[in-house]
């Protein structure tokens, strides 16, 4: 949803319902079946991957032979929306607190290979080994390759606009071709985060389910639907995740 209003600033005020509506699909998608959730999701992964790339590397020729990447002036952003920090004091601590969450979260989907190796086409250790290597690959670029961008434009958070969204920005510049890949990176980035969402609603349930049936968690988590899937876990999740969407105002730092 950030993503999403980061292009479309007069959607921010809709924030909550847009993303209760993307839980919804989520949820929809996972009660239907693994199968046919993973074709949905299949085509925005390409999409992310070649828009992380591209501006990666456009930005890295940018800086070394196109001119240069200067960094994003202040006096171009509202200074009603630049997060000022609070507690310098302790500010050291809670960036190494938050790195490590960071790092942890950008680690999502590693467990889900490992915990779904079943699910791969036989055989089934070799294939589910290769992805692991390649998502390792394609992460620690995508990793390096945006944080390196970051620092060479010095961004900083605002309200309403993603950092991803800066970069992209400052990367293409305001020509027609420029707008159409920035707007092409943040749909990618909307429906990539949208699938790591699914990452979650495809392994809980099954963990949950285990769970279960060491009665750790209630029984009904042992349940599966008619499609097979394990859809009170599915609709648990869901109902947590709107909860905490409703509570939490839609915003990604609270």
């Amino acid at each position: 949803t950030a993503a999403l209003y980061s292009v479309f600033s007069e959607l921010y005020p809709y924030r909550i319902p847009i993303a209760l509506f993307f839980i919804a699909i989520i949820a929809i998608g996972n009660l239907r079946g693994v199968k046919e959730s993973g074709k949905v999701f299949a085509v925005p992964t390409y999409a992310f991957v070649a828009a992380m790339f591209i501006m990666i590397s456009f930005g890295i020729y940018k800086a070394t032979i196109g001119g240069g990447l200067d960094p994003i002036p202040l006096d171009q952003l509202d200074p009603t929306q630049i997060h000022e920090a609070e507690g310098v004091g302790a500010i050291g601590w809670f960036l190494i607190l938050r790195a490590f969450a960071s790092g942890g979260a950008a680690l999502t989907g590693i467990e889900a290979v490992s915990n779904g190796v079943p699910a791969f086409r036989d055989p089934t250790w070799k294939n589910a080994r290769s992805t692991l290597m390649v998502m390792g690959t394609m992460l620690a670029f995508m990793f390096l390759g945006v944080s390196w961008l970051a620092s060479q434009l010095e961004t900083i958070p605002v309200t309403g606009k993603t950092v991803i969204a800066q970069i992209a920005d400052a990367v293409y510049g305001s020509s027609g071709f420029g707008q159409a890949m920035f707007v092409f990176t943040q749909f990618a980035t909307m429906l990539i985060l949208v699938l790591a969402a699914n990452t979650g609603f495809a392994d809980f349930p099954r963990l949950a389910h285990f769970q279960a049936e060491d009665s750790f968690l209630p029984r009904q988590l042992t349940k599966r639907g008619h499609r097979l899937v394990f859809s009170n876990g599915v609709l648990a999740l869901s109902g947590a995740a709107a909860a905490l969407v409703l509570i939490l105002g839609a915003d990604v730092t609270k």
